[in-house]
């Protein structure tokens, strides 16, 4: 009995020692994004690094990582923004889902993967992020967003997936 107690909380160790370093890489990831590369925006777009490591994480530890991480991602970019609360949260808790699934089907290794994940997982973050706003009733021109919001968006993000791909890798 007291076998099985110690492993118990050896498993509640792992899960506290597993969310408190992927919260910290979430928060590097949070102020490297908002702080430093600012100065490489276009236009006021720039990269998502949460969102990548979302994708990268997902595609490599699974659907149950995968959720949690992209809630824990998307609360802090809620809460840090802003923004309408749970927006971010719920977009990135679907594309953790998503990768997750597909986690099973591909190769780890490929060096497309990430970047290729990284296109699908911008564009459905955009979609969903737009479908939210258009629910709210805020009028915008897709058109326009789609040319001068994902446009650079989709391209800085897929130059950055493989590197944040590899540093995900690492940890």
């Amino acid at each position: 009995n007291s076998a099985a107690g110690s492993s118990s909380s050896i498993g509640r160790c792992c899960q506290m020692k597993f969310i408190l370093i992927w919260g910290a890489v979430l928060v590097a990831a949070y102020v490297l994004q908002t702080a430093f590369l600012p100065l490489l925006n276009f236009n006021g777009i720039g990269m998502d690094l949460l969102l990548l490591v979302v994708v990268s994480f997902s595609l490599l530890k699974g659907q149950r990582f995968g959720i949690l991480l992209g809630f824990m991602a998307g609360l802090l970019q809620d809460l840090a923004s802003g923004t309408f609360f749970g927006m971010n949260t719920l977009s990135k808790m679907m594309i953790g889902y998503i990768f997750g699934l597909a986690s099973q089907q591909v190769f780890k290794e490929k060096f497309f993967l990430p970047v290729i994940g990284a296109a699908m997982a911008t564009g459905i973050n955009y979609l969903v992020l737009a479908l939210l706003m258009l629910l709210l009733g805020y009028r915008f021109n897709p058109l326009y967003n789609l040319e001068n919001v994902l446009l650079p968006m989709l391209l800085y993000n897929v130059v950055a997936a493989f590197p944040v791909h590899l540093v995900v890798c690492s940890l």
